[in-house]
């Protein structure tokens, strides 16, 4: 594949509620509204497709591999737009009847879906009144690492709270390019987030891009929002704070390579 020297990227930024039909529409607008500004890598966040109420709700709502409404709209959306497009995540089967496994898929401006990366990484948390532990509904994956290649090199594919485990990022060599697609909470997320972001940019020297929600959902949670591009060096490109949005930039291979050159940290590594 031909490496382009600039590829622009956005991440999207939802508030999803508990119904599939109206995180659909969201989904749809932003995913309009970023192609419309340029955008040929699409990433959609965690949990997209539903916020629900329960954790079972989920499971109540996966697919099969290949088939479902969830797929046929991301397959659909890449084909329309001819982007690449990151589906965020979405409910998948798994062998366990009341879990599922929480899936990224890629599709290609084609339409053809590209890569799969089940999550590994389950949250759990606890403070006060606050817990949350995904290991009830969601079975973890076990296809690791994951990535693919595209117009601005190799792409990296991480989930959430992958994101506190960097040697799941250097087991995919080097990168160009690592996706973060969160639903990260208000209360880890203003603590941790962007340290974490800019953390995995700087040690692997690519660019982080990480869309995420952004708000206060229907089942009362309320999630820290803050998509964003960062670069090799760990400066934010661009940001989307809260509330549904966009937050894009580019892919810019001479950035890359002048922060390898100058600090060769990748080269010096010895384990």
């Amino acid at each position: 594949m031909t490496i382009k020297p600039e590829f622009r990227v956005a991440a999207v930024q939802t508030v999803s509620a508990a119904d599939w039909p109206s995180n659909r529409d969201q989904a749809a607008g932003l995913i309009e509204r970023a192609a419309g500004q340029g955008a040929e890598l699409i990433a959609l966040p965690e949990y997209f497709c539903l916020m629900g109420r329960r954790d079972t709700d989920k499971v109540q709502m996966k697919e099969q591999p290949g088939q479902g409404p969830i797929q046929d709209f991301l397959r659909q959306q890449a084909e329309r737009h001819r982007v690449w497009l990151v589906g965020g995540t979405l409910p998948l089967a798994s062998p366990d009847a009341d879990r599922i496994y929480n899936t990224s898929l890629v599709y290609g401006p084609d339409g053809e879906c590209v890569a799969r990366y089940d999550k590994i990484h389950l949250f759990g948390f606890r403070k006060g009144e606050e817990s949350y532990d995904e290991s009830v509904s969601i079975r973890p994956g076990s296809n690791t690492p994951q990535s693919f290649d595209a117009p601005c090199g190799k792409v990296g594919l991480s989930i959430c709270y992958d994101l506190r485990f960097p040697e799941l990022y250097r087991a995919m060599g080097e990168l160009s390019l690592i996706l973060v697609p969160a639903a990260f909470t208000y209360t880890t997320g203003s603590a941790h987030w962007e340290i974490l972001l800019k953390a995995r940019a700087i040690e692997n020297q690519c660019y982080v891009l990480a869309p995420a929600q952004g708000g206060k959902h229907e089942n009362g949670r309320r999630t820290w929002g803050h998509s964003v591009l960062i670069d090799p060096w760990g400066e934010i490109i661009d940001e989307c704070p809260e509330g549904p949005g966009v937050a894009a930039g580019v892919i810019d291979q001479q950035r890359l390579a002048e922060v390898r050159a100058s600090l060769p940290a990748l080269k010096h590594r010895t384990m």
